[in-house]
C-alpha cells in the first residue's frame, strides 16, 4: 500500500480545520493543491523540484499566506513536521502521519478559536496610556486644566488611543493622543491644558 502524507491547516476565511491526504507518489510527481472544502476560498499549494518542497500555507492564526520550504525527506518520511506562523510564532500547519496530524489539528482548532475570542488590549499601548493618565493627574492637581469659557470643571473620557477632556459647562473638548512615546513627550512638556470652549 502506498504511503500517504496528511496536511492540515485552519482556513483563514471560514475558520474551519482543513485536513487532506496525498500519496508520496502524487506529491513527488506534480504540484498539489489542497483547498478548504467548506468555503473553497483558501488553498494550500505544494510544489517540488525533487529535492525540496515549497509550501504556500493559508494561516488561520494571522490571516495571511506563508511560504515554507523543507526537504523531501522531512515532508515524505517520519512522524511529521509543523510549520510556524512568523507573526504569532505558533504552529499553523501540520504535515505527517494521519493520526499525528489529526491530533495536532484538534489542538490547533481550539487555539485558533481561543485567539479569535480573546479580548484585544484595552489600549493601543497600555504603558503609554497609564503614563498619560498619570501626567494628567499631576497637571490637574496643580490646577492646570481649564476651559476658554472660564470653567475649571471638566470630565475625562478614556478612549483606546486618546483621552478627551470635556468642559462640563460649555461642552468644549480637548483630545490628547495617548498611543505613542511622542504623545507622552508632548504632554509632559505642558504645564497647563486649555480646553477650547464652544
Amino acid at each position: 500500500m502506498e504511503e500517504m502524507r496528511y496536511f492540515g491547516y485552519i482556513c483563514p476565511q471560514c475558520g474551519k480545520p482543513v485536513m487532506a491526504g496525498r500519496s508520496a507518489f502524487v506529491l513527488s510527481a506534480a504540484a498539489v493543491r489542497i483547498e478548504c472544502p467548506a468555503c473553497g476560498k483558501a488553498e494550500m499549494d505544494i510544489e517540488t523540484d525533487g529535492q525540496r518542497f515549497r509550501l504556500s500555507v493559508p494561516c488561520g492564526l494571522c490571516g495571511k499566506t506563508h511560504t515554507a520550504e523543507c526537504t523531501a525527506d522531512a515532508l515524505l518520511r517520519g512522524r511529521g513536521i509543523g510549520l510556524a506562523c512568523p507573526e504569532t510564532k505558533q504552529i499553523c500547519c501540520y504535515v505527517g502521519e494521519e493520526d499525528q496530524v489529526r491530533r495536532s489539528m484538534e489542538e490547533l482548532a481550539i487555539r485558533a478559536e481561543k485567539e479569535k475570542t480573546e479580548q484585544p488590549e484595552a489600549f493601543t499601548d497600555n504603558v503609554i496610556m497609564y503614563e498619560v493618565l498619570s501626567e494628567l493627574k499631576d497637571i490637574a492637581a496643580r490646577g492646570g486644566i481649564s476651559c476658554t469659557c472660564g470653567s475649571r470643571e471638566y470630565g475625562i473620557h478614556v478612549r483606546r488611543d486618546a483621552v478627551d477632556l470635556t468642559c462640563r459647562r460649555c461642552g468644549g473638548r480637548l483630545r490628547l493622543p495617548a498611543a505613542t512615546d511622542e504623545d507622552l513627550d508632548r504632554l509632559c512638556c505642558q504645564m497647563t491644558l486649555t480646553i477650547k470652549g464652544r
